[in-house]
């Protein structure tokens, strides 16, 4: 039984067409995955449903009954609840007020049932395995816990279908696998779900159906059965990405950065030497520390003791303005709280970093300057844009990300630190941002990029920093380095097999 039932959508933006009269249908009680690119139409169908864009022509169908004008009450009214990748919540609140925000329990006198909402806050959050209290305050949650705050405050509602729109992007493998466990009880009480995503494995993972969309149209829609991951990736790029490994062995230069006996948050005595055009894939499970290494390395995040030398001078630790005098430049997980500024150009977010630390001998901005640099790395970096004017938030996640790369090309930065840099973009500008890294190499840049996905570090890096519990368990070359031996080292599972 059909749940939802789009018919001949058509959306137009300033004269140009993004949704060419696609259809589009979900089963009650499936899990959906909705996929393509960024700008395929996914998202402006998605909001069309949740009343935020008005279609310019269709028909609407949920649960049996027609909507010719959605807006975002008669969606809530129905049951549709989207969870956008971009955070809804309010920093200055505390859990519970967030969970009840717009929907508040009040008394025949109007007064806020307060203790009522904590206490259904707690409850919601102990049925769903969530470890967070409805007293916290939102600012002192991490990334992953908000977006579970967003899950909760859907779920609460008992809505009759879900969208969730990349909504693992900020959570870990354990919060994860709790997400979907959520989502399978659900679905088994009859809750409907659509699903976007770039990531493959959870797509296969939790997905029952699929839908593809491309350049604004309908590709292709059947059973997550029926199909393999190649060849969905090549329904949603519209080619064949090579699937074989990017790296090329390459000769290597002197050791330009080494870390000595590294302790602090979640780091426990790393030791680790990177040689000048040398590209390292740091993974491990979420929070055993690769993460935190390149934060410390950068400044952003105190080291308790410890030494980091680059090109054989100590770094003063906790300094990020000496790390990028040090010719050291960071992208940070999570651009869209720590790296875009959404109020600047692509042109301000670009020469921004340059600007910190020149800003003594050349304190004037010259835009005519910055405007011819900005163009030949839009050049090199292929970042798609119509103006260097444009805000950075109007571009898509892997054009956001090429903007920030740029940002630190543009103070000459040898070093990059890459913390998840493929986080939340589409598969086609994962591949760009894969061959961007291995030419950046080619070029002599020293990279040290963090991921939870092993297939990253098997297409680009030279070898791969296994971190468990704080510490590098193994550093394995790329020739070596599996699915199975990684997260056998991840998980310590080698200790258990040598017990034996």
């Amino acid at each position: 039984m059909k749940l939802l039932e789009m018919k001949g959508i058509r959306k137009s933006f300033y004269g140009v067409e993004v949704l060419h009269s696609v259809d589009f249908s979900v089963e009650k009680g499936s899990v959906h995955a909705l996929l393509g690119e960024n700008g395929a139409g996914k998202s402006t169908l998605m909001n069309i449903l949740a009343g935020v864009y008005t279609k310019d022509g269709g028909t609407v169908l949920f649960d049996g009954k027609d909507y010719p004008e959605m807006t975002v009450r008669l969606a809530e009214m129905a049951g549709i609840a989207f969870v956008h990748q971009e955070l809804n919540i309010f920093n200055t609140l505390k859990v519970y007020e967030n969970i009840f925000i717009g929907d508040e329990l009040i008394d025949k006198f109007g007064r806020l049932k307060i203790h009522e909402m904590i206490g259904k806050t707690n409850a919601l959050f102990k049925d769903l395995g969530i470890r967070l209290s409805a007293t916290e305050e939102v600012s002192e949650l991490s990334t992953a816990e908000k977006q579970l705050i967003e899950i909760s405050r859907a779920l609460r509602k008992h809505a009759k279908l879900i969208i969730l729109d990349e909504p693992t992007t900020a959570l870990s493998n354990e919060e994860i696998d709790n997400l979907f466990g959520i989502i399978r009880r659900l679905q088994k009480e009859g809750e409907t779900f659509i699903f976007i995503s770039h990531k493959m494995p959870e797509i296969f993972k939790i997905a029952d159906s699929y839908t593809v969309f491309r350049n604004g149209s309908l590709i292709s829609s059947g059973l997550i059965k029926d199909v393999v991951p190649d060849e969905l990736t090549k329904e949603i790029v519209g080619k064949a990405l090579a699937t074989s490994k990017i790296y090329e062995p390459r000769p290597l230069g002197k050791v330009v950065l080494s870390v000595r006996h590294l302790k602090g948050n979640l780091i426990d005595d790393v030791s680790l030497d990177v040689k000048k055009g040398e590209v390292i894939g740091l993974t491990g499970l979420e929070g055993a520390g690769s993460s935190e290494l390149l934060q410390m390395i950068f400044g952003a995040m105190p080291a308790e003791s410890g030494e980091v030398y680059v090109e054989g001078k100590m770094l003063p630790l906790g300094s990020i303005r000496s790390a990028m005098k040090s010719s050291i430049g960071m992208i940070p997980a999570n651009r869209k709280e720590n790296s875009i500024i959404p109020d600047m150009s692509l042109l301000e977010n670009s020469y921004i970093a340059e600007h910190q630390i020149s800003t003594l001998k050349h304190p004037i901005i010259k835009r005519r300057k910055e405007n011819l640099k900005f163009k030949s790395y839009q050049k090199d970096l292929s970042i798609k844009c119509t103006s260097s004017e444009d805000l950075i938030v109007s571009l898509s996640g892997g054009n956001q990300q090429k903007v920030i790369l740029a940002r630190w090309l543009g103070t000459n930065a040898d070093i990059l630190l890459l913390d998840n840099p493929t986080q939340g973009i589409d598969v086609g500008a994962k591949d760009e941002i894969y061959h961007l890294i291995e030419r950046l190499a080619q070029q002599g840049k020293t990279i040290l990029f963090n991921t939870l996905e092993v297939s990253e570090i098997k297409k680009v890096a030279d070898r791969c920093c296994v971190f468990y519990r704080g510490h590098i368990e193994a550093d394995i070359p790329n020739a070596e380095i599996t699915e199975e031996r990684v997260m056998t080292y991840a998980t310590n599972a080698h200790k258990v097999e040598m017990a034996k």
